[in-house]
């Protein structure tokens, strides 16, 4: 791919190029609808107290699967965040309005992510000695990053973005705690953190950064540098996404197998207790075995999202963006919808979710231990011995509730295409 020779190619294209290319929409649209299942199943199943999903000595089939198909949706979300910016300043706005369009937004997205996100999680808004980094965090502060970066010319984006995917794991050996007073700034860029870290004037206050910010900021100046090929033709563009996406999965499948870089964690052989995990679903040694090796095999990292893991996840998606390149059916029309108001989704579907998980707990118990925690802050000892409800129920509770944001995001999707930009632009 001649990502310098780009921008001059999609100079003599029509202005209609650089229209919204739905094939974007409908797979942001897809990963924050799957992004749904993980919280749902964070909410309702509370497995995530008594094992990790990932754990093949202790899980199931249809654990991994329901953890590992969810992984894609922050890489996938993060990567478009910076093709929409991209995309944003070929539709009229020149540099300086673009580079302080994503300095407002990326600071308004820290705010909410302290305050309206946090509230969401844990439906407790008042007590300020605990926040969380979370994606919008992550993402806030790339945007921010992202609002100087966009002053370069695009090959040098995509050169940052590819050198910060691909060496950021050099330094996976160094941590905050070897680092004095600059350790604080090394749980912002790469070490996740969830202890106290705060100068020592404000003792009992803690900020959680499970999204280390560097990974995610090469993530999105990559996404950035790719909304240059969407400005090329379609028959062109769908070549040089799908090329560039199995280019990304073989060089997955090399590291993984080279397995010496990429990942913190090298895979390695499951234990054979696992296979007594897989019996239970009345799966036989010989078939529980493969199974077992691919899952060990795509178990990387996510927090921070190592090389490999970057790589699982954003190759299959380039590789979508390539294959849904092509007028949307009627099957697709709602995902659009979803793609296109993502923010809105994200801020109203935690949320939901939290108040339904809370009514279900107390028609069951009447009480819920939800009421002013988050479910990633329960324990085993705060709840009954039956807490939670099966799998195949959580996915019966996600389809209902993106049955009930639908309405709510075709609503605010119409609210933005009748009164674009203003306020509404940064929802």
């Amino acid at each position: 791919m001649d990502v310098t020779s780009v921008p001059e190619r999609a100079t003599s294209l029509s202005a209609s190029s650089a229209s919204r290319v739905e094939s974007v929409d409908l797979v942001r649209g897809i990963v924050v609808v799957l992004m749904a299942l993980d919280h749902v199943r964070g909410y309702f199943n509370f497995h995530y107290a008594r094992f990790d999903p990932m754990d093949l000595a202790q899980t199931t089939p249809a654990y991994v699967l329901t953890r590992w198909v969810t992984h894609f949706c922050a890489p996938t979300f993060v990567f478009l965040a910076g093709t929409g910016a991209f995309l944003a300043g070929r539709r009229g706005k020149s540099r300086p309005q673009l580079s302080w369009f994503l300095l407002t937004r990326g600071l308004w997205l820290v705010v909410l992510e302290v305050t309206v996100v946090h509230a969401s999680w844990t439906f407790n808004c008042w007590d300020f000695h605990e926040r969380i980094g979370g994606v919008l965090w992550a993402i806030g502060w790339s945007m921010v990053a992202l609002s100087i970066l966009v002053f370069l010319p695009i090959s040098m984006i995509a050169a940052f973005g590819v050198v910060v995917i691909g060496f950021h794991n050099l330094f996976d050996d160094v941590r905050g705690t070897d680092l004095g007073r600059l350790g604080a700034v090394w749980y912002l860029l790469h070490q996740p953190n969830h202890g106290q870290w705060w100068p020592e004037g404000l003792p009992g206050y803690t900020l959680g950064t499970p999204y280390p910010v560097l990974p995610w900021l090469g993530t999105m100046a990559a996404g950035y540098a790719l909304g240059a090929l969407l400005l090329l033709e379609r028959s062109e563009r769908r070549k040089q996404l799908l090329g560039l996406g199995l280019a990304l999965v073989l060089l997955f499948i090399g590291l993984r197998l080279a397995n010496r870089y990429g990942d913190p964690q090298p895979y390695t052989e499951p234990p054979e207790r696992s296979l007594t995990v897989m019996s239970s679903v009345k799966l036989t040694p010989s078939q529980s075995r493969p199974f077992l090796w691919l899952m060990a095999f795509l178990n990387c990292t996510k927090y921070p999202p190592s090389f490999s893991f970057l790589l699982m996840t954003l190759g299959p998606a380039l590789i979508a963006l390539a294959l849904f390149d092509r007028p949307i059916g009627r099957l697709g029309r709602p995902i659009v919808i979803f793609g296109r108001v993502p923010l809105f989704y994200y801020l109203v579907h935690i949320p939901l979710i939290h108040a339904l998980a809370v009514a279900l707990d107390c028609w069951r118990f009447g009480w819920s231990p939800l009421q002013s925690k988050a479910y990633f802050q329960l324990r085993a000892e705060d709840v009954p011995p039956n807490y939670g409800i099966d799998l195949s129920m959580v996915y019966a509770i996600w389809a209902g509730d993106v049955l009930m944001l639908f309405p709510l995001c075709s609503g605010f999707a119409r609210l933005k295409r009748h009164h674009p930009g203003g306020i509404l632009s940064y929802l």
